[in-house]
């Protein structure tokens, strides 16, 4: 009888025990300074492998962050957030994919708490490229949430692991009501090799 080596029996252990993907770490680089947001591909599998297409084809590359909300630019919204929200690259918008599934916080376990990463929406089943970072725990952004009316709320797939000085800074930077005056350009976005 064959003796399996060592990294084929971790293998066939991992494959048993339905081994879940390791949660993938992506740099965005902003002229303001360097975010790290670590993609939870187990939980929210679907809205971090649309994410990550993009990532991985350079659509947020030259990419910007245009929008800040705050407690004060928020007038007319019963429920108030606190996000900076980014987009891919505008002359890339037609090479885009398909919107996908809404994976609901009620389903994955993730929620809107500080540094969480989110795709931003319209209605149910609309996310495509443009996500959004929390700043301080916003649950109202979780299925079930008053923010949208629907009450699906948004999907949360990760969370910052380093940076959040820089999302706060990206916050508070001049704007326009809640457009960003200037925007803060995104110089590049990748996966950071382990």
């Amino acid at each position: 009888m064959r003796i399996l080596s060592a990294a084929a029996l971790c293998f066939l252990c991992a494959s048993l025990a339905g081994a879940q993907p390791k949660p993938v770490q992506v740099l965005i680089q902003t002229e303001g300074g360097d975010i790290v947001v670590e993609i939870d591909a187990a939980r929210a599998p679907g809205t971090a492998a649309n994410f990550l297409k993009y990532v991985d084809g350079g659509f947020y590359n030259g990419g910007r962050f245009h929008r800040t909300v705050t407690p004060d630019n928020q007038p007319t919204d019963a429920v108030r957030i606190e996000v900076v929200q980014a987009d891919i690259n505008r002359d890339r918008a037609k090479e885009g994919f398909p919107a996908i599934a809404l994976e609901r916080t009620k389903d994955t376990g993730l929620s809107h708490k500080d540094g969480a990463i989110s795709m931003a929406r319209g209605g149910p089943d609309s996310a495509t490229s443009s996500f959004f970072i929390c700043i301080g725990d916003q649950p109202s952004l979780d299925f079930g949430g008053q923010r949208n009316k629907d009450g699906q709320g948004f999907a949360a797939f990760g969370r910052v692991v380093k940076g959040m000085d820089v999302v706060r800074k990206i916050q508070r930077s001049p704007a326009e009501k809640q457009s960003l005056a200037p925007p803060i350009k995104i110089v590049k976005v990748e996966r950071v090799k382990s």
